[in-house]
């Protein structure tokens, strides 16, 4: 049965964090990223069948699950990882927040590039962690590492290196070669690293594959604490489930000390949709990033038309990073938003004078916020 993505799904009403937030506004709001699709039926029906039995005690993480997990890895990336390797979250921004408090010492530093998922840095923050923001550079439309910079960054202290593959809120899928060099820089100044996968199933261009940097080698996945989650992929963010995978016991008993003490274990639910997405969901999924693509398309020739408004190519995510300090307004994410379009604003990531634009959404409410978005800017060009 054909999968359709164009459905109209209301979500008034539902408690969504995305839609709540301008209830009763004539706002599209395509800001935090969740998606309005529908999860997969089968994990719908998988959800559907644990009310009807009726008991919702504590759960402990299904042995079913960690074998899911791990036969995943090994299926998509020639990864090979021990069950028992995997330490469950309910959800990746707690896990971030681990790697600061638990992978650095109080007089530790960390690396951290931007423009980045504001989660990163607030983790270091909150920690508190000492740390430099390495910037990003755009190349061939590619948000990647300048290598000189983040080399220049690192002090005697220097101890984790944060990494976003793929990037958010850029879309970069970071190439083999790319990570092998982070991996060995990582591995020279004796750095953990702490990568953040929760987008790697969500890749729109054929033939760049997702390489989780742990994979590389075994002496790589001795330093690298990857999070990863079906969250984003299958839109259950709101089950509450991710993981740790951490092959180094020391890093592994790091990263679980604060569980039952600041970090709850993950849903019920959350391991319920994982397992049925990871099952049954693979036709759901290849739907979805055929759709997505044609989002991402549609997006980019729009962009390409605006005045003052530039992206790079995304490669993954269903996110679009867009440059709009040409436009000569002093706040894009507040002009956008006055003409009825709500977007991330670049301040949050790191980068004034950027929106972020989730384009995970039926492609009718995508035409109009772009129709929203050109009127913007003929504002602009008006006064």
């Amino acid at each position: 049965m054909p999968i359709d993505f164009d459905a109209p799904v209301d979500r008034t009403g539902t408690w969504s964090s995305r839609w709540e937030r301008y209830a009763g506004r004539d706002v599209i709001a395509l800001w935090v990223a969740d998606t309005d699709f529908r999860a997969p039926e089968r994990v719908l029906e998988a959800l559907a069948a644990r009310l009807r039995h009726g008991v919702l005690g504590y759960t402990a993480p299904p042995p079913e699950l960690r074998e899911a997990i791990a036969a995943r890895m090994q299926r998509l990336y020639r990864w090979r990882i021990e069950p028992d390797w995997i330490v469950f979250l309910p959800g990746v921004v707690p896990g971030l927040h681990l790697a600061a408090r638990h992978l650095l010492r109080a007089d530790g530093h960390a690396l951290v590039p931007t423009p980045i998922y504001q989660h990163f840095k607030r983790a270091v923050e909150l920690a508190p962690r000492a740390h430099d923001d390495v910037p990003l550079v755009l190349q061939g439309g590619r948000w990647v590492f300048d290598e000189e910079r983040l080399a220049a960054a690192v002090r005697p202290n220097t101890r984790l290196l944060y990494l976003c593959n793929p990037q958010n809120p850029g879309g970069t899928i970071f190439t083999r070669a790319e990570l092998e060099r982070l991996a060995r820089f990582a591995e020279r100044h004796e750095l953990a690293i702490c990568s953040d996968e929760i987008h790697a199933d969500l890749l729109l261009d054929a033939g760049k594959p997702h390489v989780p940097i742990a994979a590389l080698a075994p002496e790589v996945s001795r330093r690298t604490v990857t999070l990863a989650s079906p969250n984003k992929t299958f839109n259950v963010p709101g089950a509450g489930c991710a993981w740790a995978i951490v092959e180094d016991a020391e890093l592994r008993r790091a990263f679980s000390a604060d569980h039952h003490a600041t970090v709850h274990d993950a849903s019920l639910f959350g391991y319920i949709a994982a397992l049925a997405a990871y099952r049954d969901g693979d036709a759901w999924l290849a739907a979805q990033i055929e759709y997505l693509r044609g989002n991402r398309d549609l997006v980019q020739r729009a962009v390409a038309q605006m005045p003052g408004m530039a992206m790079a190519h995304v490669e993954a995510t269903y996110l679009a990073w867009i440059d709009a300090r040409a436009l000569g307004v002093a706040d894009p994410h507040a002009h956008f938003l006055a003409h009825g379009v709500a977007l991330s604003p670049g301040a949050q990531f790191g980068a004034p004078g950027h929106v972020r634009l989730n384009f995970g959404t039926q492609r009718a409410r995508l035409e109009e916020a772009l129709a929203r978005i050109a009127s913007a800017l003929s504002s602009t060009r008006e006064r």
